[in-house]
């Protein structure tokens, strides 16, 4: 039995780890004063509520006490669209339902696509399968999928009377979402945390204001200089909508939610210092004030440049993506924010043992406090579903085990 200290891995970067050792034994198996602000909040939806998705419990899922940087036994793991078309069987149900609109949008069939990752692999936590787009609209914005375009808008909002057509979100028009969380809530139990999820505003503008997908942000970035009044006001517009909607999804059941600013990693950092995160930061003191032990994530597509910005922002865990080596990632961030991530996505392509290998990485650089195992971005077309189930196996064998000598060390091992 031999031991690997963590700083071997990852301490030329300048991170210590806790005085915890990771044990790996592999079986088989509101203020408004934020710019922009000037909407009056809408009304929410009554509806029975999960109170203990409000509030802390000792029997909290092992993701949600992670979130928390609580003491853990093992990492818990899930991954980005671990629902999708590289399973099997939603490929099967998405013949039967060939539109995204449908899938997303209707009680049975959300749960039942929520699930089947949760049936096959056991994670430890079960997102609702939904689109950063879905709430749009609920609130003014109505929108389209196309096979060939994706997401399109046909009216962007570019001018004052554009912004017209914005009302306060009406719940009642997103039940489906609520009553699926509420489902997903009984079907996993006790046994994995349920998530919920939103687009950060700056994310959502760009599709707003482009008026579907672009490679240039072009139209948007030049909003910030030439129309930057009406951008604040549509950036504040979907601040409220979106920690409206986000309330209304840990009041349905969802134990967890993550903020994807998708595009966020599009602007430059000082940029996104004005233009994102202010409006992120209005949404987590938002769902603070009703949800005070509700963790909240944030996820940015290329996030290298950002990640102590996006601290600041007062999140309780910080998304790392494929690009940000883990062990500087923890330098960067310190010790009293939680980490997800970050696998390679195109890790689960490799031979297995190479998979292995890699999550051992990366979760030695994590620590053994505070850290969820996932992809560093959503599980790619085409995986091999063997891959994700040895992902999954991998992360349950996994144990962090407390050393006897815990005060006297300054550093973990790993013991194999």
């Amino acid at each position: 039995m031999s031991f690997f200290s963590l700083t071997s891995v990852c301490s030329s970067l300048g991170v210590k780890s806790s005085s915890f050792t990771v044990q790996l034994g592999f079986h088989s198996n509101e203020n408004n004063s934020f710019p922009g602000a000037f909407f009056s909040s809408p009304k929410r939806t009554k509806m029975n509520k999960f109170s203990i998705a409000c509030f802390s419990s000792a029997t909290d899922p092992l993701l949600v006490k992670a979130a928390r940087g609580d003491p853990i036994s093992r990492p818990p793991a899930w991954m980005m669209r671990q629902a999708g078309r590289y399973m099997a069987v939603y490929r099967k149900l998405a013949e039967k339902h060939p539109s995204f609109r449908d899938r997303s949008e209707t009680t049975d069939l959300i749960v039942e696509i929520s699930l089947q990752p949760w049936k096959a692999f056991h994670p430890d936590g079960v997102i609702i399968f939904s689109d950063i787009l879905t709430p749009l609209p609920a609130f003014g914005v109505p929108f389209d999928i196309e096979e060939v375009r994706g997401p399109v808008i046909q009216s962007p909002i570019r001018s004052q009377d554009g912004l017209k057509a914005l009302h306060p979100i009406e719940l009642e028009k997103l039940q489906f979402v609520g009553e699926s969380l509420k489902i997903l809530r009984q079907e996993v139990g006790g046994q994995a945390a349920v998530l919920g999820f939103v687009g950060a505003p700056w994310t959502i503008a760009t599709y707003i204001v482009e008026g579907g997908t672009t490679r240039t942000y072009t139209t948007i970035k030049s909003m910030c200089h030439t129309a930057p009044n009406l951008l604040r006001a549509l950036l504040s517009h979907l601040t409220k909508a979106i920690s409206e909607y986000i309330i209304y999804q840990v009041e349905s059941g969802a134990h967890c939610i993550q903020i994807f600013d998708s595009w966020g990693g599009q602007l430059p950092p000082d940029m996104w210092e004005k233009w994102s995160k202010p409006y992120i930061k209005e949404i987590v003191s938002v769902v603070r004030s009703k949800c005070p032990q509700t963790p909240l994530v944030l996820y940015i597509n290329g996030n290298g440049g950002l990640l102590e910005r996006m601290k600041g922002t007062g999140v309780d865990v910080i998304g790392l993506d494929w690009t940000v080596d883990m062990a500087d990632g923890r330098k960067r961030l310190g010790s009293d924010i939680s980490v997800q991530g970050n696998v390679d996505p195109a890790y689960l392509f490799s031979p297995l043992p190479a998979v292995t290998e890699e999550i051992q990485r990366v979760v030695k650089c994590a620590g053994p406090r505070g850290h969820i195992l996932n992809l560093g971005h959503g599980v790619l077309v085409g995986t091999p579903e063997e891959a994700v189930a040895h992902f999954f196996e991998v992360s349950k064998s996994l144990k962090y085990e407390s050393s006897p000598q815990n005060h006297a060390m300054e550093e973990s091992k790993l013991l194999v």
